[in-house]
């Protein structure tokens, strides 16, 4: 037992790194092991820091009170940004801590906002998105003047820029209309019914300038990641697929549960994973057909399937029966 704990304390912790003023030179010359356990060390030990000084009041600003009560809580496009504030974050760390750090948390707080600043617009840059969303004057006229198709658009042009995806479609109507509904107090499928009309309006807009509309939007969009399928031949939307009966829905759920075992061999996160896979099975077809679809239309099976993704305890369930069908993707 004394053995093992002379071990453990030769290797250098997170902290007494940061206080020799060694860390980054530590990281860069470390193996890839300890370069991930570092990773994780900092992780553990900045994430409440992380989203109680940016991330609450980023989903407070957004309106998104239940995002706002903790990471266990947030939605999977939240999820996806807080992801990615933690990964800049760390990065600035790891890159940037060459002198002595007597207090990490307090020097991780001053720097918060120029770590994820700089590594948003980085991202944003590779795909070839706008920096700085803004909607332009000839934009802002062909939109009518109108406040909320204005404030729409930027939420597109940011939207672009992102890696987060909308399982197969282009545009996140269900975050979107779930939002609306939240600020107008409309039932959700009026709200979504508004909320496709008004993205087809800004697009016919957009489209007004064919080069800009192809650099900033449609080149950024197309960079996303595609969504997630067995092969060609089965991809297909849960709209065309759920009007077949029972036997059309088992066929869905076998692609489903394909989809995933594909997703977790690859080394995703189970829950991320189950939401996307089932929202993009089962709850939406692609984003040129919610574009297309009547208003009043039947949605099929996809209100029961956005209800149970916005339970986090339902998609723990669920993520554990998928687990259970396939116990060799379990951590």
């Amino acid at each position: 037992m004394a053995g093992e704990s002379e071990k453990h304390d030769d290797i250098p912790g997170l902290r007494e790194l940061a206080r020799r003023g060694l860390l980054a030179a530590y990281v860069a010359a470390a193996s890839a092991q300890e370069r991930r356990r570092l990773r994780v060390e900092a992780y553990d030990l900045l994430l409440a820091l992380v989203f109680g000084q940016l991330t609450r009041n980023l989903e407070l600003r957004r309106g998104h009170r239940g995002c706002a009560r903790g990471v266990r809580h947030l939605a999977d496009e939240c999820l996806h940004r807080f992801h990615d504030d933690m990964d800049a974050v760390l990065d600035h760390l790891f890159a940037n801590a060459k002198v002595p750090i007597q207090n990490l948390e307090g020097w991780v707080r001053r720097r918060l906002t120029h770590a994820t600043v700089d590594a948003y617009r980085r991202r944003r840059g590779e795909r070839g998105a706008l920096q700085r969303p803004r909607v332009p004057g000839w934009l802002a006229e062909r939109l009518g003047e109108r406040a909320d198709l204005a404030e729409l658009a930027v939420e597109m042009l940011e939207w672009v820029g992102v890696e987060a995806t909308a399982g197969a479609q282009d545009w996140p109507f269900d975050a979107w209309a779930q939002a609306r509904a939240a600020r107008t107090g409309e039932d959700l499928d009026k709200a979504r019914r508004a909320v496709t009309e008004d993205v087809a309006l800004v697009l016919a807009a957009m489209r007004g300038r064919s080069r800009w509309f192809a650099d900033y939007v449609e080149r950024p969009l197309g960079r996303k990641r595609p969504a997630p399928a067995a092969d060609d031949a089965d991809t297909r939307s849960a709209e065309e697929a759920g009007q077949g009966g029972q036997d059309s829905l088992r066929d869905l759920a076998a692609l489903a549960l394909a989809a995933l075992e594909l997703r977790l061999a690859r080394g995703e996160e189970p829950r991320a994973a189950v939401s996307e896979v089932l929202r993009t099975v089962f709850a939406a077809g692609s984003g040129r057909e919610s574009l297309g679809r009547l208003p009043g239309a039947s949605a099929g099976p996809d209100a029961w399937v956005l209800a149970q993704l916005a339970d986090p305890a339902a998609v723990a369930r669920i993520t554990d029966a998928v687990l259970a069908l396939l116990p060799e993707h379990r951590r």
